[in-house]
């Protein structure tokens, strides 16, 4: 029996009828740097392997005026598809279809998506691009929301989750992008926001500007609510894409490692010339990644918040790593309440998706002052502790100058399950600096002295050689070996190497009491 042709030209109708732009629409935004929401995930997949899911469902809703509307796919594109050969699900809220507006199918649509995410084990990545709840469909609206939100913690440390603000995200919509794990924004078009400048304004009397409470140069380098700004639709793309390049599908599969046939232990005598001559000069330590890493290439993770810790992804020797480190070019490296939040969440994401940590440590302790004691550093930093306390990736840890007090633990020591630590020979392991301990210490005996400063001077001396030199560390099994800076690369990419097939378990619980 052949299929009647009228029911083939039927359903090539409904299709067309979808897949018909509003030209006038579609130039606009083409006119912006905009894409459309099917642009977007076609340009996001591999050619020709984009599978829509839910073309066909629609909600007929009435305005206010009681005029009937029909809304095509609901506002929203959801489907499955390739990404350099490995299947991900994607949803792009279109806002040329009732301005992207959430109501019950579109919920359902974005939701059934999630569900197969999580049934499969695939990453899920969205485009936001919506005027929020659609008014018309009441507490429908905020059930859908309510929907989606739990089913992202569902998602939570099964498959990583990716969302690109591309377009007005307000109000609750908000909190689906704050729940998944990585969040891109587009420079121009796009803004971020629990209230508007008109809500600001009316409950604080406070007149707020959109650039000033919902732009992504505001999220990126104030907020801090967003790890990567994008030039436009086609860059952020690129940072899906490079992102998942690093990451595993889901938490049952390792990262995807390029481990080379050998490995290299050649020394890196440029490595020696990055160290300044004084150890009070700023270590650059984008420098020292760079020279770490395999052909530089390394993509940072929130760059333009709390500097004065580095994050990213990158390959060692072909091992993905997730790389922690202190930037003494900023606030000399001290850890602050953003560094420590910034830095928390990102080795608890290494730690349930199995990439490795390598940790690059030139720290003088926490940041001092009564804003950082009464903003609850103390809370904050515990959670760098309790991060990587609970972690059980591999854990590399390379100790370059200073390594004060509690930040040295804060900084995954070998106290902290640190697999391997090496430390440079110009790193100092101590409660404090040696000139501050010898001023407490032996406060009395340099004003004594004959000459206070030389006195001084010998004591830090004797201080250092023995209570804070690396060789003190290694003396009492505190590092795994004091190494040549030049031999930094080599040591890490043979100890991530053999801690691949690390195995280590925690006590049954639910899940630890993070200090949130």
């Amino acid at each position: 029996m052949t299929i009647p042709q009228k029911l083939i030209d039927e359903l090539e109708e409904r299709r067309k009828s979808i897949l018909a732009n509003a030209d006038d629409k579609t130039r606009e935004r083409h006119a912006k740097g905009l894409m459309t929401a099917r642009e977007r995930l076609t340009n996001l997949y591999d050619e020709n392997t984009f599978q829509e899911m839910g073309m066909l469902a629609q909600h007929d809703c009435h305005d206010f005026g009681m005029e009937k509307k029909v809304l095509p796919g609901d506002g929203v594109v959801t489907g499955i598809g390739y990404i350099d050969g490995k299947p991900v699900a994607a949803f792009s809220q279109d806002f040329m279809v009732g301005g992207g507006t959430l109501g019950r199918i579109h919920a359902q649509k974005v939701c059934d998506l999630m569900n197969y995410a999580l049934k499969t084990g695939m990453p899920l990545v969205s485009f936001n691009d919506s005027g929020g709840a659609r008014i018309q469909e009441g507490v429908d609206s905020l059930s859908g929301y309510g929907q989606v939100f739990f089913r992202n913690v569902m998602l939570s440390g099964v498959v990583p989750q990716i969302a690109v603000i591309a377009g007005p995200c307000a109000g609750g919509a908000a909190y689906s992008p704050a729940l998944m794990d990585f969040i891109i924004m587009t420079k121009n078009n796009a803004n971020m926001f629990i209230c508007g400048p008109d809500v600001i304004k009316a409950a604080t009397g406070h007149a707020a500007s959109m650039e000033e409470i919902g732009s992504a140069a505001t999220h990126a380098a104030i907020s801090g609510n967003i790890h990567f700004v994008a030039e436009d639709d086609t860059h952020a793309i690129e940072l899906v894409r490079q992102l998942l390049s690093y990451l595993p599908p889901n938490n049952l599969l390792d990262p995807p490692h390029r481990p080379a046939s050998g490995i290299s232990l050649s020394q890196d005598e440029e490595m020696n010339k990055l160290i300044p001559s004084d150890n009070k000069e700023p270590l650059n330590m984008l420098e020292i990644i760079k020279r770490l890493i395999d052909n530089g290439e390394f993509l940072e993770v929130q760059k333009d918040w709390a500097k004065n810790i580095v994050l990213g992804f990158a390959r060692i020797e072909g091992i993905v790593a997730g790389i922690v480190a202190n930037q003494p070019m900023i606030k000399a490296g001290t850890i602050d309440i953003d560094a420590a939040d910034k830095a928390s969440r990102f080795i608890r994401f290494c730690n349930v998706f199995n990439i490795p940590l390598l940790t690059l440590v030139d720290v003088p302790g926490f940041l001092p002052g009564v804003a950082q004691e009464q903003g609850g550093i103390i809370r904050h930093g515990a959670k760098m502790l309790f991060a990587y306390g609970a972690a059980t990736v591999p854990k590399i840890t390379v100790i370059l100058r200073k390594a004060y007090g509690g930040a040295y633990l804060a900084m995954c020591s070998r106290d902290m399950g640190a697999d391997m630590v090496f430390a440079w020979p110009t790193a100092e392991i101590a409660v404090m600096g040696a000139e501050g301990a010898v001023k407490i210490i032996y406060r009395r005996e340099i004003e004594a002295a004959k000459d206070p400063k030389a006195r001084e001077a010998e004591l830090v001396a004797e201080y250092h050689e023995r209570f804070a030199s690396p060789y003190h560390a290694a003396a009492h099994a505190l590092i795994t070996d004091v190494i040549e800076p030049s031999r930094t690369r080599s040591a890490v990419a043979l100890a991530l190497r053999t801690t691949l097939s690390k195995r280590e378990s925690r006590p049954p619980k639910k899940h630890g009491n993070i200090p949130l």
